[in-house]
């Protein structure tokens, strides 16, 4: 009797593994791989205005913290009318217990022309690493009515 079930004596059992499946699956993780590593790319998220920005509209209830950075690249953090000198670390312990307080309040950035480009990209990296989602630049609006 020769069924499916039924072994023959002269017939070994197969002793190869079937590898076109796993390399499909690993063709398939390549091409994702592949596409999501160009997005993992360190960076601070920005949102940059167009051509012209309108006013925030202020809330009474909720003062912005205004990091300020002046021409010799000392950092001061203004909530309301107090403003204080403080360094890098300081200026990231001191938003972490204001958000912790009162969360959702606005985070504005505010340079001094004349710092360094850099300067700015770690004081916004760091208020990122101190979870400020979101952060705003201040600038001054334009003298010749340009956008």
């Amino acid at each position: 009797m020769q069924g499916p079930f039924n072994r023959s004596s002269n017939s070994k059992p197969m002793a190869e593994i079937n590898v076109v499946p796993f390399i499909d699956i690993m063709l398939v993780l390549l091409v994702v791989f592949m596409i999501t590593a160009p997005m993992l790319t360190q960076g601070v998220q920005v949102d940059l205005p167009q051509v012209s920005s309108q006013p925030i509209d202020s809330q009474e209830d909720n003062d912005p913290i205004v990091i300020s950075v002046d021409r010799e690249g000392e950092y001061f953090i203004t909530l309301g009318e107090d403003s204080t000198s403080v360094t890098l670390n300081e200026m990231s312990q001191r938003v972490v217990t204001i958000l912790e307080r009162r969360p959702g309040t606005p985070v504005m950035v505010r340079g001094d022309r004349n710092v360094q480009y850099g300067q700015i990209v770690v004081l916004m990296s760091t208020l990122q690493g101190a979870g400020v989602a979101n952060v705003g630049l201040l600038s001054e609006p334009s003298q010749d009515g340009e956008g």
